[in-house]
């Protein structure tokens, strides 16, 4: 049974919104919790201030990503997927991609998976047997891990498919994750539950580490992130690749 989140969640289809305003240009990117989080927020203000195209952002998982893309709804998605791992991913959500041989894919970065506690608990190190342990239920207190006596509570995000995917399978060996679980949506949903609840537990991209959480070491599960046009990048899609592998790569978080 799935638990009510408790820290409100105002949208589903959370919009980072345009930064720049007037007529200029616009981009529409789908994304999930890896480019979102480790290189488009990041490189979003310096990349239209230099372009003069607003770039707005769809953090809607990567299965909308795609889904939006094929549908012309977006110009790019970008997910931390490899092309193959994303196309395995649409099959299983039950919407295959036709012809992926029109789509044109670029790797724009790498980012790792983390684990994520609240500040106050201070489990320093969780091995994959723990993680296995703690995910699927079986552990139910942090004092069988070396933490606080506390109840663990998993937060878990609907719309980070591909952290989730790469998670289960490189930690979890397939196994599922607890259906007893607070449902959120994004990265930074996880993060806010995270940091409001005491035995609370997430995972999300490297970039959403900081001091207001506790980041164990845990076996290391990186992955590529990749952007996908159909056909060719048109111009603006373009330009924020070659910002994002030339002049934006010191913004790059991950």
């Amino acid at each position: 049974m799935k638990k009510t989140a408790l820290v409100c969640v105002w949208s589903m289809m959370s919009v980072l919104a345009t930064g720049l305003t007037g007529n200029a240009e616009e981009l529409k990117i789908g994304a999930g919790a890896a480019p979102v989080e480790n290189i488009l927020k990041p490189v979003r203000e310096s990349f239209e201030r230099a372009s003069g195209i607003n770039l707005n952002i769809l953090a809607a998982g990567p299965k909308n990503a795609m889904s939006d893309l094929i549908r012309g709804n977006v110009e790019a998605a970008a997910a931390g997927l490899t092309f193959s791992d994303w196309l395995a991913l649409m099959k299983k959500e039950g919407q295959e991609v036709k012809s992926p041989e029109t789509l044109k894919v670029v790797v724009i970065g790498k980012d790792r998976i983390v684990v994520i506690t609240n500040k106050d608990n201070k489990v320093a190190a969780l091995s994959k047997e723990q993680l296995q342990g703690i995910f699927s239920g079986k552990v139910e207190n942090w004092k069988e891990v070396g933490g606080s006596d506390l109840p663990v509570l998993v937060v878990w995000g609907s719309l980070i498919q591909g952290t989730n995917s790469m998670f289960v399978s490189n930690i979890m060996d397939g196994k599922p994750v607890t259906k007893e679980v607070v449902e959120v949506a994004t990265a930074a949903d996880i993060k806010q539950n995270v940091q409001a609840n005491p035995g609370a537990v997430g995972i999300g991209p490297a970039a959403v580490i900081d001091g207001s959480i506790n980041a164990p070491k845990v076996p290391e599960v990186s992955r590529e992130i990749t952007l996908v046009t159909k056909g060719a990048p048109s111009p603006k899609v373009q330009k924020l690749i070659d910002f994002i592998k030339g002049e934006g790569h010191s913004h790059i978080k991950g």
